[in-house]
């Protein structure tokens, strides 16, 4: 009996034993492999602090697979690719005949000295990107009243990488409400030199950021925080006071990724962006955010990619080419407050542009224009990924991005 396995159950790996299921013979045995039996919307973490119940995020794993696919819930200490095989945390082994790792990204913020190992964390230095830290951050902000905000970006890459922007206009809107938004400086703090990686993009949301009195401080390489002076510190010297830190922390993959040797220095496995197989080790893939594809890490390009994965995998396990060929493709609602949202759609070679989304002129969406449309259609998302991308039903959205609908002069004249 062929033996395949999939380390996490996060958006691509429940996608992938999904629509897998439904193409192997039933001679395969097909096992998921995860830490516990909790699905979190990560999407949901950034309306936490304003808004969205905690318990609304989360849903069981195991409801979410299809009958024929083997939940394990165990930790994973390591892959030996040689041997085939993957131990657990309890000492026991599984063996695999091929091998996806779908194992995410994951927020460090102990590598930033003076983040988690200080006495402000948790206080007046928090973070976003978990259950917790949205949910104590939503505490916080409740109490909130006056002083000095920084929204910080540790380093790239990041999960949602629009994400603290989202935040920084979102809080930026909270405080408007309340009425305190003029006792309030808010900074966005990047090592980028702009506000965003792509040159259109990055004016759009930088004239964003300028409209509502938002300060950009750019190119800051966080050296650490200094919990006595409350200041965030850079290795070019500057000190940034705060009242309230929100720090996005650098990622990495997953540890046992790391002690398996089967990642770059950051943690991520090293695949050919198009087919997602792993450039060492033939009867592995890699889906979702666990790669090193030159792309942002978000749920759209785990859909986009294992959707396309599906015949590549079916191809490689009778021994022939490869079909399908993965471009990068991203789409990412980007919400701004006031009820309005932004809508990108890229891949690797083409940047952000405008236009309309998914078909020319008709739309409905607009790319790169702030409308209540894609504001709505960021949250109606919540359940298309539920009821619609966790099954693997096929959404109505092309896979590869499309070049129709956009402007493809402004790329030129950028």
């Amino acid at each position: 009996m062929p033996q395949l396995l999939i380390l996490g159950s996060g958006t691509a790996g429940t996608m992938a034993a999904n629509l897998l299921r439904d193409k192997l013979d039933d001679d395969w045995r097909i096992t998921i492999v995860d830490r516990d039996d909790e699905h979190h919307y990560q999407p949901g973490y950034l309306f936490i602090p304003f808004w969205m119940d905690p318990a609304r995020v989360v849903r069981s794993r195991r409801s979410f697979l299809p009958d024929g696919v083997e939940m394990v819930q165990a930790d994973i200490a390591r892959v030996d690719a040689d041997a085939q095989t993957v131990k657990l945390g309890d000492g026991s082994e599984l063996a695999y005949d091929w091998l996806i790792i779908a194992s995410g990204s994951h927020p460090r913020p102990e590598l930033v000295p003076g983040v988690a190992d200080g006495p402000l964390w948790r206080d007046t230095v928090h973070e976003f990107y978990s259950l917790e830290g949205s949910t104590a951050l939503r505490d916080k902000l409740r109490t909130f009243e006056k002083g000095r905000l920084l929204v910080h970006v540790s380093e790239m890459p990041i999960k949602c990488p629009v994400a603290p922007l989202e935040f920084a206009f979102l809080v930026e809107d909270h405080f408007r409400r309340r009425g305190i938004r003029h006792l309030i400086d808010i900074t966005y703090v990047t090592p980028l030199d702009g506000a965003f990686t792509k040159p259109i993009a990055s004016q759009t949301f930088g004239d964003l950021l300028d409209d509502r009195s938002i300060r950009l401080a750019a190119d800051f390489a966080v050296e650490r925080v200094d919990n006595e002076a409350s200041t965030l510190n850079s290795y070019d010297g500057r000190a940034l006071p705060f009242d309230l830190l929100v720090t996005v922390p650098p990622h990495t993959g997953a540890q046992f990724v790391i002690d398996s040797g089967l990642g770059d220095d950051m943690g991520f496995v090293p695949v050919d962006k198009h087919t997602l197989r792993s450039t060492e080790h033939d009867r592995i893939f890699v889906l979702g955010d666990a790669s090193n594809i030159p792309t942002s890490k978000a749920g759209s390009v785990a859909h986009f990619a294992t959707e396309l994965f599906i015949d590549n995998f079916l191809a490689a396990i009778e021994d022939r080419p490869l079909p399908n060929a993965f471009d990068g493709h991203a789409n990412c609602f980007l919400e701004t407050g006031r009820g309005k949202a932004l809508l990108l759609d890229f891949n690797y070679d083409t940047q952000p542009l405008p236009g309309t989304f998914p078909l020319p002129a008709v739309g409905p969406m607009s790319l790169l224009r702030n409308t209540r449309r894609n504001h709505m259609g960021k949250l109606a998302f919540e359940q298309i990924y539920w009821r619609m991308l966790l099954p693997g039903h096929r959404l109505p959205v092309p896979v590869l991005m499309s070049k129709s609908g956009k402007d493809m002069s402004a790329e030129k004249s950028a």
